[in-house]
């Protein structure tokens, strides 16, 4: 089973009017390669801020830049592998040469399926620093730039999952990750004094390939064909049977950078089709 992204159309975007969003402002985006960092990057760049998209996939970086400009917004892409500190800390120091870095997208994340018994330790220390560590030391390091800025207001976002709410089998690292990735935002919330805020955006399964990527063994582990995993297991407790597109996830992360989500301090957008709370 394949998947292929849904080409973003100008009428998909959700433009919004925020003193905020203007080219003077950078926003980081992680994950720029592909899927849901890909349509953020492309989001806030079509919301005319400045938008510095990572990711250690140069071709397909380049690609999310090209579409970004398209679409009339600009975009810097600069390669990163996001689990090495000294790539890290050159992405920062090279957005922070291009204005004021207001915003942060932590989305980049991969996937293992396998039962705790089984799991192997270096794909656990894997998803450990790229899904939680990268996210608190990318957020430790642009923070400083956000209280100096102008008005002292900067937004961090982080990409959870219902997998922030609720553990299904086979996934517990990637559990593990995205329910610190809610403790990330409300621990960074609590220090912001209301000017800096960070917050979660929660879904189901989203058109990526890393949803789909996942199918086989899913469909393996619970001896179902790949048709039944995605719908009885992936979409079997929504009430929308669909997935979602990563551009409607993208203008989630812009409603919550802009200035009309200013009372989301430490919340979570959850975002799931009913998955969690109409079971």
């Amino acid at each position: 089973m394949k998947i292929r992204e849904p080409k973003i159309q100008h009428e998909d975007i959700l433009i919004l009017q925020d003193e905020n969003f203007n080219p003077n402002n950078v926003c980081i985006v992680t994950g720029s390669g592909s899927g849901i960092g890909r349509a953020t990057a492309i989001v806030a760049a079509a919301n005319r801020l400045t938008t510095v998209g990572l990711d250690i996939d140069e071709e397909q970086g380049e690609k999310t830049r090209e579409m970004a400009r398209e679409m009339g917004g600009d975009m810097v892409f600069v390669r990163t592998d996001l689990c090495k500190d000294e790539d890290i800390e050159q992405a920062v120091s090279e957005a922070a040469k291009l204005g004021s870095i207001k915003y942060l997208a932590n989305i980049a994340g991969i996937q293992h399926i396998d039962s705790v018994e089984n799991f192997p330790m270096e794909k656990y220390d894997l998803m450990q620093r790229l899904m939680l560590r990268t996210p608190f030391y990318l957020s430790k390091l642009t923070l400083p730039h956000m209280k100096k800025s102008h008005d002292g207001i900067g937004v961090i976002g982080n990409m959870a999952s219902v997998h922030a709410h609720i553990c299904t089998v086979n996934k517990p690292v990637y559990n593990i990750t995205k329910f610190g990735l809610r403790a990330l935002s409300q621990s960074i919330s609590a220090e912001g004094q209301g000017k800096i805020r960070s917050f979660t955006v929660s879904t189901g399964f989203v058109k990526t390939p890393l949803a789909l990527n996942q199918v086989p063994a899913q469909a393996e582990q619970r001896g179902i064909t790949p048709e039944e995993v995605v719908r009885d297991a992936m979409m079997g407790k929504s009430r929308i049977k669909e997935m979602m597109s990563p551009v409607e996830v993208a203008n989630t992360f812009i409603y919550g950078f802009s200035c009309f989500a200013k009372y989301l301090i430490g919340g979570d957008l959850l975002l799931d089709g009913g998955m969690v709370l109409t079971y």
